[in-house]
């Protein structure tokens, strides 16, 4: 019966009929039998069809064994399930006794998770390393390896990693250790390392890895945070002639950064992942645009072929506003783009960037020699076609070394992040840069954890010179004493007076030495000494106290009575000078970013000399709903100080003047008198329902834009329509509630600030812009 089909078949095709076959064929799917896991489950990305991955999910502490993940492939598992079940085994940490002249306890065969090992040395030798470690989570041992030496030699004795083997026990200059893994674990850094000249070791240390072993993000965050760091440099600047200092972050060679970022779009990285990739390379660029440096960027996603977001030479052509155009162009690609060819060529991505350079190289070779040049891929490594990618590697580090030179070293960093359960670690290793003591390779199981790296890999310690950094707040995750990172400008005061009553206002710290706030927060017969400045969450955080106040010279609040306004807010502003000479910046105490100065530029991504103030403006006060947020001095339900809301500009405006006439009794006329152009306005009807409106308390706090993670202040709290904070008021009163926020753009706002903030003899001084 089946011959006749055949031939049947055969036939009606010769004659361009076949009415026995219509449509596609079926799709092939997978069984759905023996595939359990002993003490774990697994997960499926497509259900059991056509190319759905199987992955074995274990208990914390636990690793799937002997297989991790399947595909489903022309309708069978692959590898094929056996009789025998995976299990979910105990993580386990490599081999500790390796330690040379010295004793480790406890023995054991096995070492698991949370099991304590102590190192101590023979007599007449020295101890370095951990005394004490611990098997961690992730297949690795806690604190750095031990060492028990004489350190008699050029070189200091490098130590053995756990679950290593080491030949070579001599260190002077040009002498060798080679190092070689157990079984079944990959080495990772350098298997031969040669004594040097200045007594360190080539290369960088190495690590013993089983296929279960990752880096964990905090270790990542702090290795490649400081490599970055370096790369970035930060350079001390000294006022002799002041004695002042602050820090300042620049580039070495003269500021010249190339970076090239690469990223797999294959068959072998599913979808979501290459989504989060986007979005950490986004957040990557974003951190690096914290230093007020400017690099160039090269971005490629490949998978058989090559697509250029953009390409170094292409980047330096592009007008100022580049980078946001890169970062959209970015985030509208697609992971099908890359087209039914989704093979992975990874020779080819290095090959796109080896080209980009050797173009660079050829138009300016003195300014190539003078750029650094750093390269970020994000792979597992896998590839199925073009060839080992080592070749094109070589050749790009060929090119950076140059031939004159003789140590260029520095000037090349290839990293890359192998994300995934199958990453290629030995053939990565080789890509890398090895340098001590540095580390360019980090294996993470999943772009969620290369995420959570890049969140810690900032610190702000280090970036005191930033104004407005902070960090994003989740009021489900902090409480209000870990809350002050989020908003480091944020200061709180109190000024008692001889009746013994007390007042609060909320201020930001503008500059090391000065804080904004609002003047009516003061009376004529205030004291500085009775002024008492605390941070809301931490009180202990830094003793500030206050040299003096200064209220602008023209706040007059009884100024427009004869016009029949009883109080006038105009340019209702006051800055408290610290007693000491600067306040030393740290990640929970920084200056906000206010507008029109120099500083304020690198935080907006402005550069030249033509930038000026109304620049500023356009950046910040575009459009008729704008963006902000204002500080509250009180928790409301989960503590979240920072309130969103926005600017109503332009025709917008206008409801705030017809709400204030409503609710005062005023005339137009009256009206626009108290409410000038001077003041700008939130509250009522946002975007997405009424706003918050300030309550008592809030007044001098910070009313501020956000770009990334750097805030900038363009408004003093300053007053309101209504009190809607002590009483239940109606869904009506509160549409109507509006906010009035004292604008800093305001040329004698402007005035009154470069006054003092500008002035070299009260520390630190910020640059103002033209107008």
């Amino acid at each position: 019966m089946e011959s006749v089909f055949c031939y049947c078949l055969l036939f009606f095709v010769m004659i361009g009929i076949c009415p026995f076959v219509t449509g596609a064929p079926p799709e092939r799917r997978c069984s759905n039998s023996n595939l359990d896991i002993t003490g774990g489950t697994f997960t499926l990305s497509n259900n059991y069809d056509e190319d759905s991955i199987l992955r074995y999910r274990c208990p914390q502490g636990y690793y799937p064994y002997p297989v991790k993940m399947r595909e489903c492939s022309r309708g069978k598992w692959d590898p094929v399930p056996t009789r025998r079940q995976p299990e979910c085994r105990k993580v386990t940490c490599p081999n500790p006794n390796v330690l040379d002249n010295g004793v480790v306890e406890p023995y054991k065969p096995l070492y698991y998770v949370n099991d304590t090992t102590t190192y101590r040395c023979h007599s007449d030798y020295a101890f370095r390393g951990s005394s004490t470690r611990v098997c961690q989570l992730n297949g690795k041992w806690s604190g750095s390896t031990p060492i028990c030496s004489r350190d008699s030699d050029h070189c200091l004795d490098p130590g053995t990693p756990p679950g290593a083997s080491r030949t070579g026990h001599i260190f002077n200059i040009d002498d060798k250790v080679t190092y070689r893994c157990d079984n079944k674990l990959k080495l990772l850094g350098s298997k031969v390392r040669v004594c040097q000249d200045g007594g360190q070791w080539s290369g960088q240390a190495p690590e013993c890895y089983t296929d279960f072993t990752y880096d964990t993000p905090a270790e990542v965050a702090e290795a490649f945070g400081s490599t970055l760091k370096t790369t970035l440099s930060i350079h001390e600047e000294k006022d002799r002639t002041l004695g002042q200092h602050g820090k300042k972050i620049q580039l070495d060679q003269k500021g010249k950064l190339n970076i090239y970022i690469a990223l797999d779009a294959s068959d072998s990285i599913d979808e979501e992942d290459f989504e989060r990739a986007k979005d950490i390379i986004i957040q990557l660029i974003n951190k690096i645009s914290y230093y007020e440096v400017s690099p160039n960027y090269e971005i490629i996603i490949f998978a058989t072929e090559v697509t250029r977001i953009v390409g170094i030479t292409d980047f330096k052509r592009e007008d100022e506003r580049k980078l946001y155009k890169i970062i959209k162009t970015l985030k509208d690609y697609k992971y099908d783009e890359k087209g039914e060819k989704s093979g992975t060529n990874i020779a080819k991505a290095f090959r796109a960037i080896l080209d980009s350079m050797s173009f660079e190289k050829a138009r300016d070779k003195t300014a190539f020699n003078e750029t650094r040049h750093v390269i970020i891929m994000f792979t597992d490594g896998i590839y199925n076609m073009g060839g080992t990618p080592i070749y094109n590697v070589n050749e790009i580090k060929h090119l950076v070394k140059n031939e004159d030179e003789v140590n260029r070293d520095e000037y090349l960093d290839l990293y890359v992040f192998g994300v995934g359960e199958e990453v290629q670690k030995e053939e990565i290793n080789e890509w890398v840069t090895k340098r001590h003591p540095e580390k360019h390779f980090f294996l993470l199981p999943n772009m969620e954890e290369v995420q959570q790296t890049l969140d810690e890999m900032i610190d702000e310690s280090t970036s005191v010179g930033l104004c407005g950094l902070h960090r994003s707040f989740k009021p489900d995750k902090q409480s209000v004493q870990n809350a002050r990172p989020s908003y480091p400008w944020l200061i709180q005061f109190f000024v008692t007076r001889e009746d013994s009553k007390t007042s609060n206002c909320l201020g930001s710290l503008v500059s090391p030495k000065f804080i904004l706030t609002a003047a009516h927060c003061f009376k004529f017969e205030d004291l500085p000494d009775n002024i008492k400045l605390e941070t809301p969450s931490d009180r202990n955080l830094q003793q500030l106290k206050a040299k003096n106040f200064m209220i602008h010279e023209k706040y007059q609040p009884k100024a427009k009575v004869s016009e029949g306004i009883s109080v006038s807010y105009e340019l209702m502003l006051a800055l408290i000078e610290n007693w000491k000479m600067e306040i030393e910046a740290q990640s929970n105490l920084r200056p906000i970013c206010i507008p029109c100065t120099k500083e304020t530029s690198g935080a907006l991504k402005l550069s030249g000399s033509d930038v000026t103030c109304a620049k500023h403006r356009e950046e910040l006060l575009s459009g008729e709903f704008v963006d902000a947020y204002f500080m509250s001095s009180k928790p409301r339900g989960n503590f979240h100080p920072k309130n969103s809301v926005q600017f109503k500009m332009g025709h917008k405006r206008d409801a705030c003047i017809e709400d204030a006439k409503e609710t005062l009794k005023m005339s137009d006329e009256k009206t626009r008198l108290l409410i000038t152009d001077s003041f700008l306005c939130t509250g009522g009807q946002g975007r997405e329902g009424v706003e918050e409106v300030s309550c008592k308390g809030d007044s001098g706090g910070a009313a501020f834009s956000e770009k990334g993670l750097r805030a900038v202040q363009v408004g003093v709290v300053s007053w309101g329509l209504k009190d809607v904070c002590t009483a239940e008021v109606s869904y009506d009163e509160r549409e109507k509630a509006r906010d009035f926020h004292i604008d800093l753009f305001n040329p004698e706002v402007q005035n009154f600030l470069k006054k003092y903030l500008g002035d070299e003899t009260r520390g630190t001084p910020l640059t103002f812009l033209k107008r």
